[in-house]
């Protein structure tokens, strides 16, 4: 029995380790990349309740900058297996749910540290070499942010739970959260190692048991996950992850009777699709599931005629580029008023023209491939229909190769159509598009960028002039969860701005923060009465 009301460690966000050239971390990093590359195949399995599941249906896992060499095969399994991976979560869950909330608060404590030492390298180069990220990218996702989502979100379960109500004399009010009554359901996608974790840690810090599904293209650097969860102490069962097709998994779980809630990143689609799912299943379950999505967007740079070119320049570069444009938050339309276009598209030309393409091997490429075939027909396909179009130029890149890597230029698109096909749809990948509006028609053009997209996930103001500012940040003050002023509309940090959107962006439950946290819970109101009265008349009728 603990006797004591425990303090967490204070929350510092983990240092972001430079790579320069000469530097420890790098040889350390590219020493392990190598040897990761040139290992033997690995076989990756499913985790259920502990036990490492295979099966004679196996895929291969290849890089995304070299797609002929495989990297290892991971094991395909089917509706059976999920069922056993629910069947293990819900044998794990009182045992998990039960246990002192400090003891799961050091399992993920543990995991930081873990991470930011032994772990750091050998999670950086896996998602180096199976999402094709460059040294500097991955330390941001695969490292820094967490370590920072386990530090965290340890001192936000701390906050929730020291939350309580008043009491007034002779009673005593107390609220317990307790875990959801079921397991969960962790969807995740390819694009940050960081998010894949986090959407399963979340929610077992909180006490819950999860069924976890990683994308294709992330399993690789998912067996260093579950490895990491293993050795920081996370018991059998409390995490399981099965690698199946996402039809598969919807068929099982959502027919669930103890579903208790998805936490998701990943298309607006497929958490629509979520969404009807879970509403023709509504009334099986044994609660309301919890629905957590972060999903798409159409992230902008809206930049007024007082803003300084070269920051605008290197914020659309750096906005756009980083991560081949692969963020849910990468800026993928641009409105730049007519007095700066001239000065800012010299600059930004330039540097885009100066990035140079290839693996992440080679630290000093600052643009890899894109995740696989499927996505580069897809941006290919874009790029291909801006050429064919009248009102679009193209201004950079253009080209793509997938012969040794799927490799896509940075492509650049300006248009005289405001909702021009590319301003409006999300692309998912290295392709800016422009508009180029009237200098004296600002405010027109907040209206009108508020209302091309569904999406409302990142943004960003451009501006020297403080009042512009103020009405930029007000008239788009639903067009993005996360919003900037004079900066690019990506790179959000754990603990300093905690991240989501809303309309079709998703329900805004900002990762890294409490307001995550909270939804993984479910609170008890308990009232004590000390002296309970011993008669039912009340004063007021003597």
């Amino acid at each position: 029995m603990s006797n004591a009301i425990f303090r967490v460690p204070i929350a510092v966000n983990e240092p972001i380790k430079g790579y320069a050239p000469g530097s420890a971390e790098r040889k350390s990093l590219l020493n392990k990349y190598q040897e990761m590359y040139n290992q033997a195949a690995i076989d990756v399995p499913m985790y259920i309740g502990g036990k490492e599941i295979r099966t004679t249906n196996k895929k291969p896992m290849t890089s995304p900058h070299d797609h002929q060499k495989v990297l290892g095969h991971y094991n395909v399994g089917d509706a059976t297996h999920v069922q056993d991976a629910i069947d293990a979560a819900l044998a794990a869950k009182d045992a998990w749910a039960n246990l002192p909330w400090e003891e799961r608060a050091a399992v993920f404590l543990k995991a930081a540290d873990l991470l930011a030492g032994p772990f750091r390298d050998r999670m950086n180069a896996a998602t180096m070499l199976a999402q094709s990220k460059n040294v500097y990218q991955t330390e941001i996702d695969a490292a820094c942010e967490l370590i920072d989502f386990f530090r965290f979100n340890v001192q936000y379960m701390t906050q929730i739970y020291s939350e309580q109500p008043e009491s007034l004399p002779g009673m005593w009010n107390r609220l317990e959260y307790r875990a959801l009554e079921g397991f969960v359901f962790a969807l995740s996608p390819f694009n940050f190692t960081s998010i894949a974790a986090n959407l399963s840690a979340a929610p077992m810090m909180m006490g819950n048991v999860v069924v976890w599904k990683p994308a294709e293209s992330q399993i690789y650097s998912a067996q260093v996950i579950m490895d990491l969860f293993k050795a920081a102490g996370v018991p059998d069962g409390v995490i399981n992850m099965v690698t199946v097709s996402g039809q598969t998994a919807g068929e099982v779980i959502f027919k669930n009777k103890h579903f208790a809630g998805i936490h998701f990143t990943g298309s607006t689609g497929v958490f629509r699709q979520l969404w009807r799912n879970i509403a023709d299943n509504l009334e099986n379950y044994r609660s309301y599931p919890r629905i957590v999505g972060e999903t798409g967007g159409k992230d902008f740079i809206m930049v007024h005629k007082s803003a300084d070119a070269a920051e605008v320049a290197t914020s659309m570069a750096r906005g756009a580029f980083e991560f081949q444009g692969q963020k849910c938050s990468a800026a993928s339309r641009a409105y730049i008023p007519s007095n700066l276009w001239p000065e800012v598209k010299r600059i930004f030309v330039e540097q885009v023209n100066s990035f140079k393409i290839g693996s992440p091997e080679d630290p000093s490429n600052f643009v890899n491939a894109v995740i696989d075939s499927k996505a580069f027909d897809k941006i290919s396909g874009y790029i291909d229909y801006c050429k064919a179009q009248p009102d679009a130029e193209v201004i950079t890149g253009g080209n793509y190769d997938k012969s040794k890597g799927y490799f896509i230029e940075p492509t650049t698109v300006v248009t005289t159509n405001p909702k021009f096909r590319t301003m409006c749809e999300e692309i998912f990948g290295p392709v800016l598009t422009v508009y180029v509006y009237d200098e004296n028609k600002f405010e027109e053009t907040l209206t009108l960028l508020d209302e091309t997209s569904e999406y409302a996930l990142t943004g960003s103001i451009m501006s020297n002039d403080r009042y512009a500012i103020n009405v930029a940040t007000k008239m788009l003050r639903n067009s993005a969860g996360n919003f900037y002023i004079n900066d690019k509309p990506t790179g959000a940090v754990v603990g300093q701005q905690p991240f989501g959107g809303a309309r079709g962006s998703g329900t805004n439950d900002k990762a890294g923060s409490s307001m995550n946290m909270l939804r993984w819970v479910s609170a008890r109101t308990i009232k004590e009465t000390f002296v309970p009265p011993v008669d039912y008349r009340y004063p007021f009728l003597g």
